[in-house]
């Protein structure tokens, strides 16, 4: 039985753990060969200067050990697919242009582009807001993805073939109390997304966003449980969803089946956005 993106090269930001780390398997799963990407990498020896300068989330999650960034790409050449780890800081234009080459060189071709590195640890309101942290949210989350797509872009024009995801949030489409610099980037991404997909339909390259609401990642255990217990009421499922159900949407708009389906946002949410009560 043949795999829907056999044959097809993705790339993923950000994919050292949580969302990242689940795309980056599932879309192996389905056949493809991945490429894991992630500013944060297990040996590198600067890991702790490059945590403290982006913030309590990664300086977290670095010293949890939870940054699996060269064992995501070592289970996914165990499916028997092709995989690479590049330490690639979305927010270094030169350094993104430099490895989409790279994996254009050793890969011949990037088909899939999953657009998942994010900030998510600046939370007050808006008189409390960190300017630097605002400053940060925008470049990574927002220019972030935009150096991202500008440089493979060329390769997917050559190819006349492509798949760019971008990840939004329901912070981006409702609102996020407090989020004011996480919200922002994430509807700004969904602009990005819509503006891509029209330049993008003449070369047969699709743009489209996916919408995660609550989500059961090591970030959302990190939670005060009582906002957790408060963010999963608010579904219709009063559950979180789990890192495969985006993987999985990512997959399906990855594919060939999902080929006249562009510029849209689409959530996977557990319908958070539906008159609960």
């Amino acid at each position: 039985m043949s795999l829907p993106l056999e044959g097809k090269v993705a790339l993923v930001t950000g994919a050292s753990r949580g969302l990242g780390r689940a795309d980056a398997l599932t879309l192996a799963q389905a056949g493809a060969d991945v490429v894991v990407t992630d500013i944060l990498i297990e040996e590198d020896e600067n890991l702790e200067e490059t945590t403290q300068q982006l913030g309590p989330m990664a300086q977290i999650m670095a010293q949890a050990k939870t940054v699996y960034t060269r064992s995501t790409a070592d289970e996914i050449r165990a499916m028997g697919r092709r995989s690479a780890v590049f330490r690639m800081d979305v927010t270094d234009r030169e350094e993104v242009r430099s490895v989409m080459a790279k994996v254009k060189e050793q890969f011949g071709r990037i088909d899939i582009l999953v657009n998942n590195a994010a900030t998510l640890d600046h939370t007050a309101r808006l008189e409390h807001q960190n300017d630097e942290f605002w400053e940060r949210d925008l470049r990574v989350n927002l220019t972030g993805a935009y150096n991202c797509c500008k440089a493979v872009w060329p390769y997917m024009k050559e190819q006349k073939w492509g798949r760019i995801i971008n990840m939004a949030s329901v912070a981006g489409t409702l609102g996020g109390y407090g989020q004011a610099s996480y919200s922002t980037t994430k509807a700004g991404i969904l602009g990005l997304t819509r503006s891509l997909a029209l330049e993008g339909a003449r070369y047969n390259i699709t743009v489209n966003a996916i919408v995660p609401g609550i989500i059961n990642t090591e970030a959302f255990q990190l939670t005060n449980p009582d906002m957790r217990e408060r963010m999963i009421a608010r579904t219709a499922f009063k559950r979180p969803g789990e890192p495969e159900d985006i993987a999985h949407a990512i997959a399906f708009l990855a594919s060939e089946k999902a080929k006249y389906i562009t510029g849209i946002a689409l959530p996977v949410a557990g319908g958070i956005d539906l008159f609960t009560f």
